[in-house]
């Protein structure tokens, strides 16, 4: 029978094979997730990644902040979510899907 293990976290219990990252481009706008560590796998996940490496570096305390508007990771939440549930069929994606920090340009 597999355990059920939680571990706390500023905001709540994180439960075993989840973790926590924070979206959104603001303070005051950022909201907290708990995620499967399986999308640390997904192209568009490790996009999102590479983002918030650029934006923040490595060391970050607690979640990880995603530098994406919060309906923009919403919607890349959906895409991955979507093809796990069509595991069953082979697909092959190519990615281009950009949600992350606002350019200022010069």
């Amino acid at each position: 029978m597999p355990q059920h293990i939680q571990f706390q976290h500023h905001g709540g219990w994180i439960p075993k094979g989840y973790l926590a990252v924070t979206a959104g481009q603001s303070a005051e706008q950022q909201q907290r997730f708990v995620i499967p560590v399986t999308y640390l796998n997904h192209p568009l996940f490790l996009q999102l990644l590479k983002e918030a490496e650029e934006e923040y570096g490595f060391d970050q305390k607690g979640p990880i902040n995603i530098p994406c508007h919060v309906e923009e990771f919403l919607h890349v939440r959906g895409l991955i979510d979507n093809e796990k549930t069509s595991s069953h069929q082979e697909i092959h994606h190519h990615y281009h899907f950009i949600c992350f920090k606002t350019s200022s340009s010069p």
